[in-house]
């Protein structure tokens, strides 16, 4: 009903009459294919990057009632063929500050976490080498506690700066363990993560690089390079490798449509001849029901669906 009434609303009027007046962009039916990497999706009915942080408040307070969608880089998401309703928000540059205070990195959520990883590796702090090959902003890594090689960005994470659905900002200290599990945040999903303060073990610098070199040439030898995917699909079990229990069910290179599991890993979903969302949605749903027919395992997708349907 929303999007059908904004559709309407747009239709006969301009943006402006019904939008916040903003600094930043602010557009109706934003197409999205080019903004996530699986390359598919239809448009945001209502797209804004915000100036900055003030920007973002002024927005948020004088919005009308309509839903938010938070999109960081979009390496980490699947967006459906009929766009996304409501609000949809993406963070830029514009919040990416950089600081280093001894052993702190404070950085904004806009962010890539493998520049946060070249930093550190700049200043000789440890601890952030299994960021270098992940792709995403950090705003983004932090809400899918993204990690590699067994540690996740919450090992290192001392506080975040988030701005509320009301334009309200806060700081919390992420020592609780109840925020973060494996892939897993339970902040609210209309908190908007605008800043995050990490900690780092000094170490030579020389020593970091190595360490990053030698995860790259494992993802290399691992990972499907070059092609249109969203990394890792679906976590892993506890105790278990999900790539292991796609190849038990006979899974691997399989296909619907424009969309297959990668041969390379089959924890890879790609989209290699022009898949739509629905390809890629329909061979998730098909691989996760052939593992659970026959190995009795639920699997859960770690690539977040955002949107509606075609």
């Amino acid at each position: 009903m929303v999007w059908q009434t904004i559709k309407n609303i747009f239709s006969r009027n301009k943006l402006a009459d019904h939008m916040p007046p903003v600094r930043g962009k602010l557009t109706a039916f934003e197409p999205l294919h080019k903004k996530n990497w699986f390359g598919v999706g239809g448009p945001a009915e209502v797209f804004f990057e915000p100036a900055d942080s003030d920007d973002l408040s002024f927005f948020l307070k004088r919005l009308p009632d309509l839903p938010i969608t938070i999109l960081g880089a979009g390496s980490n998401v699947l967006i459906r063929d009929g766009g996304i309703p409501g609000v949809t928000i993406h963070l830029t540059k514009n919040f990416a500050p950089l600081r280093v205070e001894r052993n702190l990195i404070t950085v904004g959520a806009g962010i890539f976490v493998s520049e946060l990883a070249r930093v550190a590796e700049k200043n000789g702090l440890s601890g952030f080498e299994f960021l270098s090959g992940i792709p995403g902003s950090v705003g983004g890594a932090v809400r899918m506690n993204a990690g590699a090689y067994g540690r996740s960005i919450s090992d290192c994470l001392v506080s975040l700066k988030i701005m509320t659905p009301d334009g309200l900002i806060q700081t919390l200290d992420t020592a609780d363990t109840r925020i973060f599990d494996y892939r897993f945040c339970s902040l609210p999903a209309a908190w908007i993560v605008l800043e995050a303060v990490f900690k780092g073990t000094p170490a030579a610098s020389s020593d970091i690089a190595k360490k990053m070199a030698e995860y790259k040439v494992q993802r290399d030898k691992a990972q499907p390079k070059g092609v249109k995917t969203a990394g890792s699909f679906f976590k892993n079990p506890a105790g278990l490798q999900v790539w292991k229990l796609i190849d038990a069910v006979g899974m691997r290179g399989a296909r619907v449509g424009g969309a297959s599991v990668s041969l390379k890993h089959a924890n890879f979903l790609i989209n290699d001849k022009g898949a739509s969302a629905a390809d890629i949605e329909a061979l998730g749903n098909e691989i996760a029901r052939r593992v659970l027919d026959k190995t009795g395992v639920r699997l859960e997708w770690e690539v977040k669906r955002l949107g509606v349907k075609q």
